[in-house]
């Protein structure tokens, strides 16, 4: 193309050079989403994260490393309402391996926090593992965070998280009583702190508020079980649906797009990823997504 042709398209009247068309090319670089299926849960999830160039391409040598998954609730592994524990040791692991100095684990739960963390299996997953911390959360640790967005002014959100040099969202794919599913996007609630029901007056809007400030750097979504009911806490084998499924993007709001066909929904129908999307924080036109299959 020529110089104004290639202006008019990437907006940057810069001159083109190898660096630059690199970094062009990159951003136009269609969203992937990788999809991996099997009943050995580590094994897909490492499956997962090796086709989008393996953990080594998000953790450095030394670098302390937030794994952020949902285990908000008093519940089983097999009742999905909190990440499967087999898919968060996988993942920790995987950043152990890739030279992470520190790998945390924690969230912001809904039921009790003790009951939580020994209930959703994943503190016992991880016990005895060498430089991980599975700490529940310490209220006085919660910071005020300006955000000017578009709801949410500034809230309270966890210095763990945004001191880390790398977080890894890692939730489990749900039905949601209000947001209709919670997915990556909300996972986000987990390290924020304060009065959260107050976000449910205008949810899509402040979800996307807080995601537009703290990203993720990889979104891991566990679809090994899916709760197809009564979520987000769930508690009735019954509208457990059983997939064994992981999904896996640097895109959140494309790999929370391909989580919603799940449920037999489109994108569209789930406002949380229309607001993202509205932001520009990710891809949800599923006809835009590379969707690979490992």
């Amino acid at each position: 193309m020529d110089r104004r042709t290639f202006i008019k398209a990437t907006g940057s009247a810069v001159l083109l050079g190898p660096v630059l068309v690199k970094d062009v090319l990159a951003a136009r670089e269609q969203s992937l989403v990788v999809v991996t299926e099997g009943t050995d849960y580590p094994a897909i999830t490492r499956k997962a994260i090796n086709a989008l160039g393996g953990m080594t391409k998000f953790v450095k040598s030394g670098d302390i490393v937030v794994v952020k998954p949902n285990m908000g609730w008093d519940r089983s592994s097999e009742l999905a309402a909190n990440t499967h524990p087999l898919v968060v040791r996988a993942v920790v692991e995987e950043c152990l391996a890739a030279g992470a100095k520190k790998v945390k684990v924690f969230d912001n739960t809904c039921n009790d926090s003790r009951r939580c963390y020994v209930n959703s299996g994943i503190e016992g997953a991880l016990k005895g593992m060498k430089c991980v911390e599975c700490k529940q959360i310490e209220t006085e640790r919660f910071k005020k965070v300006t955000l000017n967005g578009q709801f949410l002014k500034e809230w309270e959100l966890y210095d763990e998280a945004l001191s880390a040099n790398v977080y890894i969202n890692v939730p489990v794919a749900k039905h949601h009583g209000l947001s209709k599913l919670t997915l990556g996007l909300k996972n986000i609630m987990g390290i924020m702190g304060g009065s959260r029901g107050y976000i449910h007056r205008n949810i899509d809007v402040a979800l996307a508020d807080i995601n537009a400030h703290f990203k993720s750097h990889l979104t891991i979504i566990d679809a090994t079980r899916i709760l197809t009911a009564h979520g987000p806490q769930g508690g009735n084998i019954a509208d457990v649906r059983v997939l064994n499924k992981i999904i896996a993007s640097t895109d959140i709001v494309a790999a929370d797009a391909y989580a919603t066909t799940l449920f037999g929904m489109k994108p569209a129908d789930i406002p949380v990823t229309v607001a993202a999307y509205k932001r520009g924080l990710g891809e949800m036109n599923l006809d835009k997504i590379k969707v690979v299959k490992a």
